[in-house]
């Protein structure tokens, strides 16, 4: 029997002026990865993406470790993309050979009365075809329960971008204008002394 499972999350993230845009700072997808999963997890297999071990999940009394490919990418325009392109689960055979997971994701920063806010949304789908006896399980439960779960990833990666990208981000934007103001003092420097 085929399940199928949703969740949604949107995120506003009030975002403090740095000496840097927030623009600047989501032109680098890797950053984004970073703030929503713990860096040991993730592995980096090309420029734009990303293999990332979730921890493992536990869904009535099976218990199994999804492994997504993710592919993030900014356009033109600031909009933070992110959509899965592969997945597998560890630990369950029968389930990784008959199961689809879909994440599609955006964050983009708008302006509104003098404040920047981060605003974003993700959805979650998953396709499973549910293993024997847990088949035998009325459809609303099951449905209830799957729900339930996606929600809860959701939520927590949620959680962790709230915190982690605006603490990165403040910490990247004053990084990076010491090395500017670092590099312009050289600058200066140079002009004043000039080597006779």
């Amino acid at each position: 029997m085929t399940s199928r499972f949703f969740a949604s999350q949107s995120v506003e993230i009030k975002v403090l002026e740095q000496p840097v845009p927030i623009q600047h700072y989501l032109r680098q997808p890797q950053r984004l990865v970073s703030a929503i999963a713990d860096p040991s997890l993730v592995k980096q297999l090309s420029q734009d993406c990303f293999r990332l071990r979730m921890r493992p999940l536990h869904f009535m009394s099976l218990s199994f470790q999804p492994i997504v490919d993710l592919q993030v990418w900014a356009d033109a325009a600031g909009t933070v993309h992110l959509t899965s392109v592969g997945c597998e689960i560890k630990g369950l055979d029968y389930i990784n050979q008959r199961f689809a997971l879909k994440l599609q994701g955006r964050l983009y920063p708008i302006r509104r009365k003098g404040v920047t806010l981060l605003t974003g949304k993700a959805d979650l789908q998953v396709n499973v075809d549910v293993p024997f006896p847990f088949s035998l399980t009325p459809a609303p439960v099951l449905e209830t329960t799957g729900n339930g779960l996606l929600k809860s990833v959701l939520a927590r990666i949620k959680g962790k971008l709230m915190h982690q990208l605006v603490l990165d981000y403040r910490q990247w934007a004053n990084q990076d204008a010491l090395t500017t103001n670092a590099t312009q003092g050289q600058q200066l420097a140079t002009v004043d002394n000039p080597i006779v």
